[in-house]
């Protein structure tokens, strides 16, 4: 198991450098382009075969127990450690991470976006995968900082190579505001290391904060919090999000969305509840407040983006979407409760699969109609997707009620637990606020429902005209692409003891302060 979650963490590394050479005469294909994405597909499903195979092999008796653990000295000095290991939290994020990267290398072999050579496409799609797989497993504060860096330059590229209109700025305006964030954490995360004398994460995580008089721990929460918040994104520091997915490709928005985002609310997390938890209790009510504002904000901001007349561009309004969506993932994890960090850690998943698929399909609809311009889609009758390629037009209207929160689907159960959460905060957390919070989140609920069935309403209602042109329907490969992430979300929606049973005891474990 320990093998396995190290191949797991290296091998897409290996399989960059990989991609960068000559392919091998026999392995070439027709053409050396059609090599490299072949070689892309393949590294991402061994990857996605690997952690199927981990979290078969995973102890679900034990999901609180770090699993597959390896812990090896690396700067003595510093005792710092390559320290790898897996529990019921982790675990569901690693296995997303796989199974969206895998999709969208399988979606590029067929759709290859615009712009250089796929070499470098598959090789920086690659180091993303590698960085983010080994956020999610490293054990040790300074390794997770570099894996947190890690993803920032291929994901760079992704939006200033491969990218649409403005790409350039939205990469820069990317890079710029993410590299502050993370210097400011650093800080953060360097002050508890010193003050502790170590950077080990389990370990801090079981002293649970004892060792860190309560201004350092409100420091460090503060430090580390920015840097998180960033990459989560939470308002007001969200502002890179919506240009960076409207020039991104595809499967680079796909990727941003589904597994960049999840790196900072797991470290919120992973780090900063066991660690700090004076720290935490202390800004508990101001994330919860930013929370809800990024809630209420991002569905206003979509609505403005839906109206007719307003030039919103599609891809935009679904980037919106996630500032809300984490807004409840957010919402959750401040009200430092079983139940709230739960329904975190489920809507960080839903979040992954429905907004992952919903990129998927804007993408199709863009390539297809040239624009995902809402006021040219929707035209004088709307864009008619339901006349003019009904499976398109279905799936989107699927992949949009799950945005929303139906019940029976993922989107609903992270929504639910988190205002359950926020109903019954943890003691010395004020109630009446965090009833307040509640409410106004599931006002943001009623929101998110009116944007998105508007979205449908324009973009896939309307009378299709004999003389408009039919357009090609989901394809072969479109269909291998988006099915797992439909059927994923059906399945935690109508299942979601699947992720709860291995995600609680953990979460229990974590806030008792490392104590089963």
């Amino acid at each position: 198991m320990q093998f396995l979650l190290a191949f797991i963490v290296v091998g897409p590394l290996i399989g960059a450098v990989a991609a960068l050479l000559p392919a091998p005469p026999g392995l070439r294909g027709k053409n050396s382009d059609q090599a490299v994405l072949r070689h892309g597909v393949t590294v991402t499903g061994a990857i996605l075969i690997a952690a199927i195979v981990l979290a078969l092999g995973f102890d679900h008796d034990h999901p609180s127990k770090m699993q597959a653990t390896t812990d090896i000295s690396w700067i003595p000095a510093l005792d710092v450690r390559i320290h790898l290991g897996i529990d019921g939290i982790s675990l569901p994020l690693l296995v997303l991470t796989a199974l969206l990267t895998f999709l969208c290398a399988l979606y590029s072999y067929f759709k290859m976006p615009d712009g250089p050579s796929p070499k470098a496409f598959v090789a920086l799609v690659l180091v993303l995968e590698s960085g983010t797989l080994a956020a999610f497993a490293v054990l040790d504060l300074l390794l997770f900082f570099l894996a947190f860096e890690m993803v920032l330059i291929p994901m760079y590229f992704l939006i200033a190579r491969w990218g649409g209109a403005q790409r350039q700025a939205a990469a820069w305006k990317f890079i710029l505001y993410t590299l502050l964030g993370s210097v400011i954490m650093l800080l953060g995360l360097l002050l508890i290391g010193l003050k502790s004398g170590t950077f080990d994460m389990v370990a801090l995580a079981t002293d649970n904060g004892r060792g860190l008089t309560s201004s350092v721990q409100v420091i460090a929460v503060l430090a580390i919090g920015i840097g998180l918040a960033v990459k989560t994104p939470m308002w007001p520091l969200h502002s890179w999000l919506p240009d960076a997915h409207t020039a991104a490709p595809t499967v680079g928005s796909v990727l941003l969305a589904g597994v960049l985002l999840k790196m900072g609310t797991y470290g919120f997390v992973r780090i900063l509840l066991p660690i700090t938890p004076d720290g935490m209790h202390t800004f508990a009510p101001y994330l919860a407040a930013f929370a809800v504002v990024g809630i209420v904000y991002g569905s206003l901001a979509c609505l403005a983006l839906a109206r007719p007349g307003s030039k919103g561009d599609l891809k935009r309004l679904i980037a919106y979407s996630s500032v809300g969506h984490m807004g409840f993932v957010l919402l959750g994890i401040a009200t430092m409760t079983p139940t709230g960090v739960n329904g975190a850690l489920f809507a960080n998943i839903a979040h992954g699969l429905i907004t992952g698929l919903l990129f998927f399909l804007v993408g199709a609809v863009k390539d297809r109609y040239g624009t995902a311009d809402l006021d040219t889609l929707s035209g004088a009758s709307g864009a008619a997707l339901y006349g003019r390629a009904p499976r398109l037009g279905g799936l989107l209207a699927f992949a949009a009620v799950a945005s929303l929160g139906l019940p029976g689907l993922a989107g609903f159960w992270g929504e639910m637990l988190t205002l359950f959460g926020a109903f019954d905060p943890a003691p010395g957390l004020s109630r009446p606020a965090f009833l307040t919070f509640m409410s106004i989140g599931a006002f943001g609920t009623l929101l998110t429902a009116a944007y998105m069935l508007i979205v449908v309403r324009r973009v896939c209602m309307g009378k299709r005209h004999e003389e408009a042109h039919r357009i090609a329907d989901i394809q072969t490969y479109e269909f291998a692409a988006w099915t797992p992430l439909a059927a994923l979300t059906v399945l935690a929606g109508l299942w979601p003891a699947v992720l709860l049973g291995l995600t609680d005891p953990a979460v229990q474990k974590l806030l008792a302060g490392g104590k089963s």
